[in-house]
């Protein structure tokens, strides 16, 4: 099964330093949604894998983080998309857990659920955090640059090889063209 992880905030959708808390709230970037059904019909999985730390700051709750995937869920199908799985993590920072990006938890539940080769797996993120994750867990990281955090050029040195891209788009169709 050849597959593609993406985060959610600043990849799909605009990111927001107060929380995306509502389907109100959540604003695809410009081309994502059309990236992603790309991305589909040249046969690859998606997989949002997300920190969601509002849930722990009770700013949302699961009904709201359902509810705005819905609304992804929606919005992707009038361009021919879906996605295949979501995993999220509802912890804050404090919590220490495993499944909190930059650890690798999340992708590794992805790996034992959907028997994921994450060697061939690209990560798309837009923060450190992402990266790392897929380095952790041995996943192809790819950066593009529509995040709202300013990627320091030292942290990114630190993870290695890692392809950049201004968009979804730009990393969709590099992806495509390399499969």
């Amino acid at each position: 099964m050849r597959s593609l992880f993406l985060d959610r905030d600043g990849v799909i959708n605009e990111d927001s330093r107060a929380f995306i808390k509502s389907p109100a709230d959540w604003k695809p970037l410009p081309g994502s949604l059309e990236a992603i059904a790309r991305a589909q019909r040249a046969g690859f999985h998606v997989i949002v894998v997300s920190n969601q730390s509002g849930i722990a700051r009770g700013l949302l709750d699961i009904a709201a983080l359902n509810a705005i995937h819905r609304r992804l869920i929606n919005d992707l199908a009038h361009f021919g998309g879906h996605i295949d799985a979501f995993f999220f993590c509802p912890h804050g920072p404090q919590d220490d857990c495993s499944c909190r990006k930059p650890k690798a938890g999340l992708l590794l539940t992805a790996k034992e659920r959907l028997g994921l080769d994450l060697a061939k797996t690209p990560f798309i993120g837009d923060r450190i955090s992402d990266l790392a994750a897929a380095k952790r867990a041995g996943a192809k990281p790819i950066l593009v640059r529509t995040g709202i955090d300013v990627i320091d050029q030292a942290e990114l040195r630190d993870i290695g090889t890692v392809d950049i891209f201004d968009t979804l788009t730009d990393a969709i169709n590099a992806i495509i063209a390399a499969s």
